[in-house]
């Protein structure tokens, strides 16, 4: 995780609102898991498509913001058939929050 990637990733209104909405997957989306098969723990993912659907952007953009997510380490993903679901990485959230209190 770099930090100034995190930063680039965060500086997009939009990309910020999808980190927050992830914070909360119930309140923010409908019931997800439909697609997930039994036995596999991917708790607080959320579906591409309901996450498109809230920010109202084309799918292409916002597959594109949550990569960059991705690779920033902000988020999970988890991939079943023709669906994808993501959710925040609680640990470089968390890495990051204490990187801000004790050094910058």
């Amino acid at each position: 995780m770099k930090n100034i990637d995190i930063f680039k990733a965060l500086a997009n209104e939009t990309r910020l609102n999808m980190l927050l909405w992830l914070k909360e997957p119930d309140k923010n989306f409908p019931a997800q898991g439909a697609h997930i098969p039994k036995g596999v723990n991917f708790v607080g993912g959320v579906c591409v498509g309901d996450i498109q659907e809230k920010a109202g952007l084309s799918q292409s953009t916002v597959s594109s913001y949550l990569n960059m997510m991705q690779k920033a380490g902000l988020l999970e993903s988890f991939r079943y058939g023709q669906w994808t679901y993501y959710r925040r990485n609680e640990d470089t959230i968390q890495a990051l929050a204490e990187e801000i209190r004790t050094n910058i």
